[in-house]
């Protein structure tokens, strides 16, 4: 249990209205699992759709630039995770489930121990080793807030934000239990730590051109 956590815990227990705060809080997590209930339920392969904090949030398109950020970051990791079997690379419409949210990040990698215990029928997918998430002007006050706690709260052990406008890189790693800014750049190299060997130039997730020869570098061509 997190530092802050605890100290919530402890204010809350030894206030006089322990037992009403208690009371409003089982009622609301019966109204949100209901809820999530009805949303694992209606929702469809095709959209791209999340349960952020007992709201059901559905995403409307993405601009070019910033499909094309989430792409090249897909290839490269996906290449170089598949050419040495650490297990499974997924984008945007993985639904990930955390224990009172429900994201479907831009890109999410699952190490071998996880990546083993997916099924080709699986759509609840497990909290992973590391997400990318690519900023936009409708989601990064959840990127930077409410998801960003989540992330560190339970374990996700790298998160990289993407700004596709300013074309910069933060990479924050988990220690002990709080995340660390390891990065924020435009140059330079990216060194991922849940992902081990991976480094990639911080240039080839923005230009086509630095990406395609950081690819060719990752499958030693």
């Amino acid at each position: 249990m997190d530092s802050t956590l605890e100290a919530l815990i402890e204010q809350i227990s030894h206030s006089p209205q322990l037992v009403e705060v208690a009371d409003r809080l089982q009622a609301q997590i019966r109204s949100e699992r209901e809820r999530r209930g009805k949303f694992y339920e209606e929702m469809t392969p095709e959209q791209k759709i999340e349960f952020i904090d007992g709201e059901v949030i559905l995403h409307s398109p993405a601009k070019n630039q910033h499909l094309g950020v989430t792409k090249r970051t897909l290839v490269l990791l996906n290449t170089y995770v598949e050419l040495h079997e650490l297990g499974q690379v997924e984008s945007e419409k993985c639904l990930c489930v955390f224990p009172r949210n429900d994201y479907e990040p831009d890109v999410v990698f699952f190490g071998t121990a996880k990546a083993k215990k997916l099924k080709p029928n699986t759509m609840k997918f497990p909290i992973p080793d590391l997400i990318v998430e690519v900023l936009s002007e409708s989601t990064e006050k959840r990127d930077r807030g409410v998801k960003f706690e989540d992330f560190q709260a339970h374990g996700v052990g790298e998160y990289w934000v993407m700004d596709a406008e300013r074309r910069v890189v933060e990479q924050y790693v988990l220690r002990d239990s709080t995340y660390d800014l390891t990065l924020k750049s435009s140059t330079g190299e990216l060194r991922s730590e849940a992902i081990p060997g991976l480094v990639i130039p911080v240039r080839a997730f923005f230009y086509a051109e630095d990406n395609m020869r950081a690819l060719r570098e990752l499958m030693g061509k």
